[in-house]
């Protein structure tokens, strides 16, 4: 006997690996509806150096699962033509669209170290708790690079670190709200991959900060680093010891080579 409770389908898209754009009274990818708690120090990235897949209209159900109809406002029943009740919509955000950004945005204007622009930063307060970043470079070199927000607000290029003769030491040390190492601090950041073109992108979400901390006396920037960050994960057959300091501080992600300082928009 064919029983249509056992083959109940959710179709759920979560998107991974792929950007999608909120539409009005929708909860994107990496959003919590309102009165959700948010799981604690969550960061995730999609990255947009080559081309993602394109996604469905939202509400359908891909073409490759056979033997499905859906109607708008219910869930899909596998085997049957009848479809289940309506489902009720999303509660829209304090902002008056779910998903939407709330109040406070930041962004900067990223600079190489002879002043040359290379790229722009956008800082969204989204769902409570969450932080949407959104990056784009252009003119830097292939493969990927560490990139965090740090401490001060202030891009010097001829600011030199005394160790390393690194620029922009201006913009202090990662951004952190508490004790810890690499990369536990606050404004560690999934690495950044750039084409062969010279052209990247990604958009993080993360519970880490919000734009008021970003935006705090001494304010923060945002800084782009030479080479790729290992978030200090070295095996202990490479360390016995364990990570050095530099692993520690840096995720050895190298010299600073683009700075911007993050501002209220």
């Amino acid at each position: 006997m064919f029983h249509p409770a056992r083959h109940l389908v959710l179709a759920v898209a979560l998107g991974a690996g792929t950007a999608t754009s909120a539409s009005a009274g929708t909860v994107p990818p990496g959003a919590v509806p309102p009165g959700t708690a948010a799981p604690p120090a969550a960061v995730s990235a999609v990255g947009f150096a080559g081309i993602a897949p394109a996604a469905g209209p939202a509400g359908t159900v891909p073409a490759a699962v056979p033997g499905t109809v859906t109607v708008p406002g219910t869930v899909a029943v596998r085997g049957s033509r009848s479809p289940a009740p309506p489902v009720a919509p999303e509660s829209p955000s304090p902002s008056g669209t779910a998903g939407s950004p709330r109040a406070g945005a930041a962004g900067a204007e990223v600079k190489g170290v002879k002043g040359e622009t290379l790229g722009e930063l956008v800082v969204e307060e989204m769902a409570p708790g969450r932080t949407r970043l959104t990056f784009t470079v252009k003119g830097l070199t292939p493969g990927y690079h560490g990139f965090h927000v740090h401490t001060k607000g202030i891009c010097d290029a001829a600011s030199k670190d005394p160790a390393t003769g690194s620029p922009f030491f201006s913009a202090g040390p990662h951004f952190s709200l508490r004790p810890g190492d690499h990369p536990s601090h606050s404004g560690d950041l999934p690495d950044l991959l750039v084409g062969r073109d010279g052209e990247g992108g990604t958009i993080v979400m993360t519970d880490r900060f919000t734009v008021a901390q970003l935006l705090d006396g001494d304010g923060s920037a945002i800084v782009v680093h030479a080479l790729a960050d290992n978030q200090a994960n070295v095996p202990e057959r490479y360390a016995e010891e364990g990570v050095d300091e530099t692993t520690r501080a840096t995720g050895d992600s190298g010299g600073r080579v683009a700075c911007g300082v993050i501002t209220r928009r």
